[in-house]
């Protein structure tokens, strides 16, 4: 099986990152230097599934320092997303008697509909014990 030679361009244009970007991460030892020295330097596969993996976990809001302890072998926690002005977020708007309402965002909570209803259902439950506790 022949491994794929990419240029430094073809990696640019594949990865996505700007030549700059592309330079800095291979001075810092992020992506490994190309194959070879001069003109007939070239990149391989391994080259840019790495650039692709550091430019998902950059968009993603992880310093380059924690990139360095991801691609070393560590594990990666997944970042809190932040809300940011003009977002959309759905929710699922639920009524439990007269004055209590529950709102809830089933994907943050990584609830099925089958478990939301669950959800639903044992909520609704306890209040009616605490109102029948109370009469």
């Amino acid at each position: 099986m022949e491994t794929q030679k990419l240029t430094f361009d073809e990696l640019c244009a594949l990865s996505g990152l700007s030549s700059r970007t592309l330079r800095y991460y291979t001075q810092i030892g992020l992506i490994d230097k190309p194959i070879g020295q001069t003109r007939a330097a070239h990149y391989t596969s391994l080259h840019l599934e790495k650039a692709l993996r550091i430019k998902q976990l950059t968009e993603s809001g992880i310093s380059l320092e924690r990139i360095r302890e991801v691609l070393s072998g560590e594990t990666l926690p997944l970042p809190v997303r932040t809300k940011k002005p003009g977002q959309i977020e759905v929710k699922t708007h639920l009524w439990i008697a007269d004055g209590v309402e529950l709102q809830v965002s089933p994907e943050s909570a990584n609830l099925s509909p089958e478990a939301l209803r669950e959800f639903l259902q044992s909520v609704m439950h306890s209040y009616e014990q605490i109102t029948k506790d109370k009469k």
